[in-house]
């Protein structure tokens, strides 16, 4: 829970700061390169959240990789958190930057699972009505799930819309048994 605050705290003054300089998209830029470069290399990543290595040190890490592919404002900012001891939270706060920046401009995340590949037209007809329903533009990463049978599931932060033939088939079955139907 302390790390939740934290990492919200630096997120929301890093996004304040992208606002106010007007860096908004070379910043959230930045935040997605460092968070990949991250999860790209855990031994980089070992090596900065590592309490043994000394903060100096860890910083001529950062420049060293960083210096010539971010803005000197997203640079700043990595230090700053290095200096405060917080560079175990690096990737927490740069993917929850990223996310108070879609949310800020109204964009969601969903995570839909269908049972077969899809076309373009079909994507796109999942995602507007996504979309309609939240009342925000839904990006869409589609999995394929062959137990979802048909239709899909779609799962948005915490809610899940099942809107699968393998759900539909449990309710159905469920209906039945209440109303003493064998299905035998």
């Amino acid at each position: 829970m302390a790390n939740y605050k934290v990492t919200m705290r630096y997120a929301t003054s890093l996004l304040d700061l992208a606002v106010e300089k007007n860096l908004l998209e070379v910043i959230s830029s930045d935040m997605v390169l460092i968070a990949e470069t991250l999860t790209k290399s855990p031994d980089l990543k070992r090596a900065i959240e590592n309490p043994i290595i000394r903060p100096e040190t860890k910083l001529s890490f950062i420049d060293e990789i960083f210096k010539s592919m971010i803005n000197s404002e997203t640079l700043h900012f990595i230090r700053f958190v290095v200096k405060k001891g917080r560079e175990n939270l690096i990737s927490e706060i740069a993917a929850k930057y990223i996310g108070l920046r879609e949310e800020s401009m109204g964009i969601v995340n969903v995570e839909v699972q269908v049972a077969f590949e899809l076309t373009e037209d079909q994507k796109n007809n999942i995602q507007e009505r996504i979309g309609k329903i939240l009342a925000k533009k839904a990006l869409c990463r589609i999995r394929l799930n062959p137990e979802v049978l048909g239709g899909f599931i779609a799962k948005v932060n915490d809610t899940v819309y099942d809107a699968s033939v393998k759900h539909q088939l449990v309710i159905l079955k469920q209906q039945l048994l209440k109303g003493g139907t064998s299905l035998n």
